[in-house]
């Protein structure tokens, strides 16, 4: 039997959810070494120009993806592409929880200084964030995180690729000028 088509099948058929490396091995009944071979073989075939799909890891699992080079022609096929962007509150929200998780949704309104009751809902509508517990605070609020939806969204294999946020040191003119003007004279 043909493992290659097998898998290239498989792939098909689990869509936006793809497969582990685990859950190749298991369905196909071969080693983590046989299977990684197989993925590197389909990956191959798949780098051909005359081809429109590619495997990629993304979300902890190899799915099978459009490659980016066509996105023109996509985004032609769809009706209304302006229905599947993120607002900036949404976006806001999302990193956020990405940059927090687990986060409760008092936590996030504290830090955007608004209620971000509708737009978590509508995230969670969308598979970009999920409740993923409770919290021990007084009332056990529910905890939010990030999906493997999410991470595919953004094209991302895993949270540690999301880009570093480095803090912000106080300029020292900024300084300066701060304790030049309110410095009080004693002379």
């Amino acid at each position: 039997m043909n493992l290659e088509g097998v898998l290239e099948g498989l792939l098909f058929v689990q869509g936006d959810e793809g497969l582990t490396l685990d859950s190749i091995c298991k369905i196909l009944e071969i080693e983590k070494e046989e299977a990684k071979a197989l993925l590197m073989k389909l990956k191959e075939s798949y780098e051909k120009e005359n081809r429109g799909l590619r495997i990629h890891f993304l979300g902890n699992a190899f799915k099978l993806t459009t490659k980016e080079e066509h996105k023109m022609y996509y985004q032609k096929l769809l009706v209304n592409p302006e229905n599947n962007t993120l607002s900036p509150a949404a976006l806001e929200v999302l990193a956020i929880i990405a940059y927090n998780e687990p986060i409760t949704r008092a936590e996030i309104d504290e830090l955007r200084g608004v209620s971000s009751d509708f737009t978590l809902r509508k995230l969670i509508s969308k598979d970009l964030v999920k409740e993923i517990g409770k919290s021990d605070m007084p009332g056990r609020p529910n905890l939010y995180g990030i999906t493997h939806e999410f991470l595919d969204y953004f094209g991302l294999a895993t949270k540690d690729d999301l880009p570093k946020i480095e803090e912000k040191k106080p300029n020292e003119e900024e300084t300066e000028l701060f304790t030049s003007i309110y410095k009080e004279n004693y002379e």
